[in-house]
C-alpha cells in the first residue's frame, strides 16, 4: 500500500506537523487503538527521519505524526553505517518512501563530543571513538567555513550527511534524480520545538 504523496507533499505535511508541535497544539492524529490495528496488515510512511537518538527529540511528537507516518532511523549525532543505509535504502525502495529527512538537532551530545575531540586532540574511547571520527569532518567542515559553536556544526553534519546519503547509495541518488525521492536536512530547536529545513 504505498503513500500517495509526492515528495513536495511529504514535506509540507511534516512542516505543518511540526508547526503544530511548536505552537502547542498536536492533533495527535492516528495514535488510536484503531490506527495502531489498522496498521497490522502493512505500512506506507510518507516520510523516513534520520535522527539522533536524542530522548528530547522524538520524532511523532517533533512531527506530530501518528502510526504508521514515519520511518523513524535513530544513531547518536544521525550517523550512517552500512546496516543504517541499507535501512533507508529498504524505505525507499520496499515502502515507497518519497521524503528522506536528515534530522539534526541544537546541543546535539554527539556533535558537542566530536568537537571537544577536535578542540582537546583526545578522544573519549571505547567504541564512542568510531561515533566521533564519523562526526568529526562534519566539524572540521563548519570551522573551515566560519562556525564557531555546536550548532553551526550541527547544521554543518545534517547538510553532509545529506551529501553522504547521495554519494554513499546509487539507489537513492537515482530515485532522487527520477523525482521519486527528495532528500533534505534539517534541524530541530530543543529550546522553541522549531524545525528548520536547509536549503
Amino acid at each position: 500500500m504505498p503513500t500517495t504523496r509526492t515528495p513536495d507533499e511529504a514535506l509540507a505535511t511534516l512542516i505543518e506537523g511540526a508547526e503544530r508541535a511548536r505552537a502547542g497544539h498536536p492533533r495527535r492524529e492516528r495514535t488510536s487503538v484503531a490506527a495502531r490495528a489498522a496498521l497490522a496488515e502493512g505500512q506506507s510512511p510518507y516520510a523516513a527521519v534520520v535522527g539522533c537518538s536524542d530522548s528530547r527529540v522524538p520524532m511523532e511528537y517533533a512531527f506530530d505524526a501518528g502510526y504508521g507516518d514515519l520511518f523513524a532511523i535513530r544513531t547518536a549525532g544521525h550517523v550512517l553505517g552500512e546496516t543504517i543505509l541499507g535501512t533507508i535504502e529498504f524505505a525507499v525502495a520496499e515502502l515507497d518512501v518519497p521524503l528522506i529527512v536528515v534530522l539534526g538537532h541544537t546541543s546535539c551530545g554527539a556533535v558537542t563530543a566530536a568537537t571537544r575531540t577536535l578542540d582537546t586532540a583526545t578522544t573519549p574511547g571505547a567504541h564512542l571513538t568510531a561515533l566521533v571520527e564519523r562526526i568529526l569532518p562534519s566539524v572540521i567542515f563548519s570551522r573551515k567555513a566560519g562556525g564557531t559553536t555546536v550548532n553551526d556544526a550541527v547544521e554543518a553534519h545534517a547538510r553532509l550527511t545529506v551529501e553522504q546519503l547521495r554519494d554513499l547509495s546509487p539507489l537513492l541518488m537515482e530515485a532522487e534524480r527520477s523525482g521519486k525521492l527528495k532528500i533534505v536536512g534539517a534541524v530541530y530547536d530543543l529550546e522553541t520545538g522549531a524545525i528548520k529545513v536547509l536549503d
